[in-house]
């Protein structure tokens, strides 16, 4: 049986925002590793673990919770023993889930995790699925019942306190049926059609002409990975 890992955003600390993928890897998963910035590696101090329980306990299922430390320093050495971790749990069971707040996809260290596991086993990198969150923003855009955009607004997303040099990553929305794409420029275009619908294509490069409405392209950032 191939091993199953499972990197699971919680979202912004409400359970009633966990999305029923994350239930459903929850129920398929033998065991739950959890960060903590506890280094006795005890649940005190993650939200994260006070999520998980709560979910549990909703979806009336047990299952082994590991302590992951994760001291949020950005170093590579704790990525490396947190993936080890991961590994190491995979070893014993054979379907895992490693949970993150918020979204995977922004300012999380799943996608960190991912290089580090990919270059160490690439047949548990392969079988391993990122299920999306609700972000902290979007959350607190309705909280207060304000658009985060509207009309031909945009949104820009950016660290308060950058460690270098600052790449950026754009997501290019609601384009015309029937435009050609060159306006958009070059870069590392991913282009999504009809996303989670009948049809649905995603293309690791950036179409010459949009043909469904429900179109939406992302350029990612220039960045290298830990691999």
């Amino acid at each position: 049986m191939k091993k199953k890992l499972y990197m699971v955003s919680l979202g912004p600390a409400d359970i009633e925002l966990l999305t029923l993928k994350a239930c459903r890897a929850f129920e398929e998963s033998d065991a739950i590793c959890i960060p903590t910035k506890s280094s006795d590696s005890s649940f005190d101090k993650s939200i994260s673990y006070k999520i998980v329980k709560e979910a549990l306990e909703f979806l009336g299922i047990k299952r082994e919770l590991v302590p992951v430390y994760s001291p949020m320093l950005f170093n590579e050495d704790d990525w490396k023993d947190e993936a080890n971790i991961i590994l190491e749990t995979l070893k014993r069971y054979d379907c895992v889930s490693f949970v993150t707040l918020g979204d995977a996809g922004v300012y999380s260290s799943i996608y960190y995790l991912l290089d580090i596991i990919k270059d160490r086993d690439i047949d548990i990198y392969n079988n391993s699925e990122v299920i999306a969150g609700v972000t902290s923003f979007s959350a607190g855009s309705a909280r207060v019942k304000k658009a985060l955009c509207l009309g031909d607004e945009e949104l820009i997303i950016k660290p308060i306190n950058p460690r270098g040099k600052v790449e950026t990553t754009k997501i290019l929305m609601r384009p015309k049926i029937g435009m050609d794409t060159d306006m958009l420029g070059e870069g590392d275009f991913y282009t999504y059609e009809n996303m989670y619908l009948e049809g649905e294509n995603i293309s690791p490069y950036k179409i010459d002409r949009v043909k469904n409405y429900m179109t939406l392209f992302i350029n990612f950032a220039k960045r290298n990975s830990l691999s």
